[in-house]
């Protein structure tokens, strides 16, 4: 599960469909190369490919990135057990990705408040 600290350091996920390999690779501040190995390594993440072998990503892609990152880079998992990890926390993926969703969607709401405010 990602952690508040972890999300505080990486940029708000903009509300929009698709998002492609260099706005994916800037929001999780992971190199393309390392997105292209992490599909390889995790069944889980697997964005669509369009015209020319292009990537788009989902917004759950963009999460679950994240949440990779932050195993791996965070909380010091392995490759193989970072794959372990998520493969047992599958109903709880949901929940803490449902729950992370809603804080950024307040955090937005709170922002478009205080611009209506002011």
């Amino acid at each position: 599960m990602l952690e508040a600290s972890n999300n505080n350091e990486l940029p708000t996920i903009p509300n929009k469909r698709y998002f492609t390999i260099g706005e994916v690779s800037e929001l999780c501040d992971v190199k393309p190369h390392v997105l292209r190995y992490w599909e390889q390594e995790f069944p889980d993440l697997a964005p669509i490919k369009r015209r020319g072998n292009r990537r788009y990503y989902q917004r759950q892609d963009v999460m679950l990135i994240r949440q990779i990152r932050s195993l791996l880079y965070q909380e010091g998992y392995t490759i193989g057990g970072a794959r372990q990890h998520l493969a047992g926390d599958t109903a709880k993926d949901d929940n803490s990705q449902s729950r992370q969703l809603v804080r950024q969607l307040r955090s937005e709401l709170e922002d478009v408040l205080r611009i209506l405010r002011s």
